[in-house]
């Protein structure tokens, strides 16, 4: 990843993202969002809404969590398949498998989030 090519602040959230420190990701990522005045505005929101959704499936609130997928996955489609160097195709394929079992309906407590299966952002460089 060729960090100088972007914002800082998305490459930070990127790495508090992988580092499954969603919520922070979320913090960072809402203060980009809060200064873009382009087109990638919404495809911020969409990333957003990516880490608040893994945040609540990580917190046992898997109806929260299963709305913010749904939304996230609108917002970040229309930037496919590759927008800022994040393939987004592949994250929106991750993340419906990590997110398989709330997809289904269930919101009992007994659906936890499997480790394995959450994902992590790789950029190509903006250049590429």
């Amino acid at each position: 990843m060729d960090a100088e090519s972007y914002d800082p602040r998305y490459v930070e959230g990127i790495q508090e993202f992988n580092r499954r420190d969603f919520f922070e990701a979320h913090e960072v990522w809402e203060d980009l969002w809060l200064d873009c005045e382009d087109s990638s505005r919404r495809f911020y929101q969409g990333l957003i809404q990516v880490a608040v959704c893994l945040h609540h499936f990580g917190n046992g609130n898997t109806r929260g969590a299963r709305k913010l997928y749904h939304s996230s996955s609108g917002y970040l489609q229309k930037y496919g398949p590759k927008h800022l160097g994040l393939d987004i195709e592949k994250l929106l394929a991750q993340m419906r498998q990590c997110c398989a079992g709330i997809l289904e309906g269930y919101d009992a407590p007994s659906v936890k989030i499997d480790p394995e299966l959450i994902p992590e952002i790789h950029l190509t460089p903006a250049s590429g």
